[in-house]
């Protein structure tokens, strides 16, 4: 074997697992490793904060399916990382972090950036590894691609490992790299138990309204979901998670009557999907109290948390699916009324909600409505796009009313700041396809730095700044629970499109809604651009309407928390 260090062994490790990308941020700690992954072929996509290394990379694994890397320098370099893994680790992305520490010789001595790494990812990882000695390097780096891939607990996730930097330049031998040491690791794949399997189909044959409710796993199961709606006469509804996998071109597919298909639902089918606040736990408050759980998924929290199934099929989507189809369940007696009628409702209010996203319903001060803004990015498009959603208020509009693309948001731990790195690993990973991201202007001010990054990379991606000078969601909340004392709500005066030019970027500012269409063309002809709209800040958006911002105490929204609270009165 020629010789090499164990940055070079690493790096060589990574590209057998297919890495092509990397993103980060350089640092003393892993310069060494930074070097050795650049000279391999990998391409290095420099950022200018490291939370926005590991939020390129969950969308990278989101839109890929495939493990995404982000490296980060040891103390305040992986400090800074530090919400976009817990971002990973709550939507479950297969995410590998990779960072340096101090030197062995220094360890222990306050060392430049030497803190307790470990620990801090330690809770928002599925696991961590710190490797000392270079014979377990290639042990270990290889345990933690597998644990992010799922193969520790059977959910994917963030893993991480750092190592000393001295250790980066020491020199690999013979007996430091196993036989089979350079072979990828592939994502768990779980068969399901026979038994488990024709319980399942005896529920499903027994039921006669049933929906399937969508998670991350249904981005690499979309076939066999649809076969599988076709085949038990069932309903979907998506979730950010998925969004964009299933679309209106499956008839079950019905997200306009939400609510209704939860509420009304004898079955509810869960594909790798937590039951969390956003399905409002699972709870007879919101689904219909006789309704019966199918849960599938790969580990416990897509299977049993906060309420259990009342069949849990342990293994991955594709693969209970397909089983599924093969034990022929289909209802013995499906309610096809009900069916017709969802599905003639969602229509009806889809199309209601199209005419909505045409109107610039000024306000009093003549400014368009967010809705307006969105029903312009739908016209740009296709059914190759990307759109990402980030804000508070902005994504609850947002989330309604944009098409039904492939599409990444906030995700369930509401982590704004995501929509510019988010749009920027888009566009590096599908460069030919419009991509376009919805952010409110108090989101686009955590990660607005990035724009630099998309136009150094020529990362073709359009930024649709919905601009209502302030945190509006929070605003309204002040003005209409706290006598209208508003305090740190506004952000005015602010001029995003300037900001986008000084980095070299295409920008404009839209006023009017009639200018809207042509400056988005024209953003979508020289991107990377930054759409910088001023919008009305007196539209109160459909989560600030269910009393979200409230935060009631058993229930995320006021509805679901009023039943909740009525169902526990009469206990």
């Amino acid at each position: 074997m020629p010789e090499m260090t164990v940055s070079q062994l690493i790096a060589d490790r990574l590209v057998s697992q297919g890495v092509r990308r990397i993103f980060g941020l350089c640092g003393g700690h892993i310069q060494p490793l930074w070097d050795a992954v650049a000279r391999a072929g990998i391409e290095v996509v420099d950022v200018r904060h490291e939370a926005a290394a590991v939020y390129m990379a969950h969308a990278t694994a989101d839109l890929s399916g495939d493990l995404s890397v982000a490296m980060v320098t040891a103390g305040p370099g992986l400090t800074n990382a530090v919400t976009a893994i817990s971002n990973a680790f709550v939507g479950r992305s297969p995410v590998l972090v990779i960072s340096g520490r101090a030197p062995r010789p220094q360890t222990g001595m306050g060392a430049m950036q030497d803190i307790a790494q470990a620990e801090i990812v330690r809770p928002i990882t599925r696991l961590v590894e710190q490797v000392s000695e270079r014979h377990h390097v290639i042990s270990r780096l290889d345990k933690t691609i597998a644990a992010a891939l799922g193969a520790a607990t059977g959910a994917t996730g963030p893993a991480y490992i750092d190592f000393p930097t001295d250790l980066l330049e020491e020199t690999v031998h013979d007996a430091d790299i196993p036989a089979v040491a350079m072979e990828p690791r592939a994502a768990v794949k779980i068969a399901p138990s026979p038994d488990l399997v024709a319980r399942a189909a005896e529920l499903i044959r027994a039921s006669s309204r049933i929906v399937v409710i969508g998670g991350r796993s249904v981005r690499t199961a979309a076939d066999e979901v649809r076969a599988f709606l076709e085949a038990a006469q069932a309903l979907y509804l998506d979730s950010g998670e998925s969004r964009g996998a299933i679309r209106d071109d499956v008839p079950g597919y019905v997200p306009a009557v939400r609510g209704r298909a939860m509420a009304e639902a004898d079955l509810v089918v869960t594909l790798g999907r937590r039951l969390d606040f956003q399905l409002g736990y699972g709870s007879p408050a919101v689904f219909s109290p006789n309704a019966r759980f199918l849960r599938i998924g790969t580990s416990f929290e897509e299977l049993g948390e906060t309420r259990r199934g009342d069949v849990e099929v342990q293994g991955s989507t594709a693969a209970v699916l397909t089983a599924l189809m093969q034990s022929e369940a289909s209802p013995a007696a499906p309610d096809t009324d009900w069916l017709t009628d969802m599905r003639k409702s969602n229509e009806e209010r889809s199309r209601k909600l199209v005419a909505k996203l045409q109107l610039p319903d000024l306000d009093s001060d003549g400014r368009m409505s967010p809705n307006f803004v969105v029903g312009a990015v739908n016209d740009l498009l296709t059914d190759r796009s990307v759109v990402v959603a980030d804000g508070g208020d902005i994504l609850s509009f947002a989330r309604v009313g944009l098409k039904s693309v492939d599409y990444l948001d906030c995700g369930a731990l509401g982590c704004l700041g995501v929509g510019v790195p988010f749009a920027t690993a888009a566009a590096l990973e599908r460069p030919d396809e419009p991509v376009v991201a919805v952010i409110g202007d108090g989101s686009f001010g955590f990660t607005a730095m990035e724009i630099d990054t998309a136009v150094r990379r020529g990362a073709r991606a359009v930024f649709v700044v919905a601009n209502n000078e302030g945190w509006n969601i929070e605003r309204h909340d002040q003005v209409d629970r706290f006598d209208g004392n508003c305090v740190g709500v506004d952000l005015p005066g602010c001029r995003y499109d300037q900001l986008a030019r000084s980095f070299g970027a295409h920008g404009e500012r839209v006023e009017d809604p009639g200018e809207l269409a042509d400056a988005l063309k024209r953003a979508m002809d020289n991107a990377p651009a930054v759409v910088d709209v001023v919008v009305s800040r007196q539209a109160k958006s459909p989560d600030y309407l269910s009393g979200l911002a409230a935060v009631p105490p058993r229930q995320a929204v006021g509805p679901w928390n009023a039943a909740e609270m009525k169902r526990f009165a009469t206990q």
